[in-house]
C-alpha cells in the first residue's frame, strides 16, 4: 500500500508566488509520506484570457517552471506531477499545455500534451477558446509510478471516456486527472465524471483542481478528490486552497477486478 497526495490551489498571476504556494503545500503532502504528489492544471500560473501563454512558455527540457519541479522532486524525494506548464510548440504562435512527470531524484520520466481542447461557453456569459493558444498533443501517455501504472490526462479530457478504456487496455491501474474546471460545470459534472471513469474501468482516480476566485477573472470549482475502484471518494478538498492523501492498494484493486471482472465482459 502507498499514498498519494493532491494538490488544490488558487493560482494568480505571479508565477514566484504560485510556485512558492506549490511547494509549501507539496511539503506538507510528503510530511504525511505521499509517495506521488499531484499539482492541478495551470498551477504555476493562471493567465489572462487576453494574454498570450507565449509569454511564459519554456523549451523542453529547461526552464524556470521545470526546474523547480525537478528541483522540488529530488529535494523531498516524491514523484511529482507537474498539473501543466506552457511548453513551446510546433506552430509558433501556440504552446503544448504539457503534464510532466519527475521522479524522486528529479529525472524527467514522461510528458503527457493535453489532447483534448477546451472550446465551448459554459453560460451566456462564459466562453473558452483552448485551441486559439494551444496546440493539441497526439499521444495516450500510460506509465508505471511507485503507485502503480498511471494514465496521464488533463481536464476537459475526463468527458472522454474512449481515452481511459484505453488507458485501461495499456494496463493502467490510476487515472490522473489535474484540472481548472470552471465552478458551472463542475458544479455540474466534476464528481460523477470522476467517479464514473473509476467505476466503469475498476481504476483508482487522482484529481487535484484548481479552486475559487482567480485574479484573472476565472471561478474554479475546488473539490479535488482521490477515489477507489469502486466509486468510493477517499478525500475531497473543500477549502479553497490544501492537500488531499489517501492509500492507493494495488492489491485490493486487483482482487476487485478478480471478483468482479467487468472489464473480462466487453463485446
Amino acid at each position: 500500500m502507498t499514498k498519494c497526495a493532491v494538490i488544490q490551489m488558487v493560482s494568480g498571476l505571479s508565477v514566484e508566488k504560485n510556485l512558492e504556494t506549490a511547494a509549501r503545500l507539496m511539503r506538507k503532502a510528503v510530511e504525511q509520506n505521499a509517495e506521488l504528489v499531484a499539482l492541478p492544471e495551470n498551477f504555476a500560473v493562471m493567465l489572462r484570457q487576453e494574454t498570450s501563454p507565449m509569454t511564459i512558455s519554456e523549451s523542453s527540457p529547461r526552464g524556470p517552471i521545470q526546474n523547480f519541479l525537478s528541483e522540488q522532486a529530488k529535494e523531498n524525494q516524491v514523484w511529482i506531477l507537474g498539473g501543466t506548464i506552457p511548453l513551446q510548440a510546433k506552430s509558433p504562435d501556440k504552446i503544448r499545455a504539457a503534464s510532466l512527470l519527475y521522479d524522486d531524484k528529479g529525472q524527467l520520466v514522461t510528458r503527457y500534451d493535453k489532447i483534448h481542447l477546451f472550446d465551448v461557453s459554459v453560460s451566456s456569459t462564459e466562453s473558452y477558446l483552448e485551441s486559439r493558444t494551444v496546440e493539441p498533443g497526439e499521444q495516450i501517455i500510460v506509465v508505471d509510478t511507485p503507485i502503480g501504472r498511471m494514465g496521464l490526462s488533463v481536464c476537459y479530457d475526463l468527458r472522454f471516456p474512449e481515452l481511459y478504456r484505453e488507458f485501461t487496455d495499456k494496463g493502467a491501474e490510476i487515472f490522473a486527472v489535474p484540472s481548472a474546471f470552471t465552478r458551472i460545470t463542475g458544479e455540474a459534472h466534476w464528481e460523477v465524471l470522476l467517479r464514473a471513469r473509476a467505476i466503469e474501468n475498476l481504476s483508482y482516480v487522482i484529481a487535484p483542481n484548481q479552486a475559487g476566485h482567480h485574479e484573472n477573472g476565472r471561478t474554479t470549482y475546488g473539490h479535488s478528490m482521490i477515489i477507489d475502484p469502486w466509486g468510493k471518494i477517499l478525500g475531497c478538498c473543500t477549502s479553497d486552497e490544501g492537500i488531499v492523501v489517501a492509500d492507493i492498494d494495488l492489491n485490493a484493486l486487483r482482487e476487485r477486478r478478480k471478483n468482479f471482472p467487468v472489464l473480462e465482459h466487453r463485446k
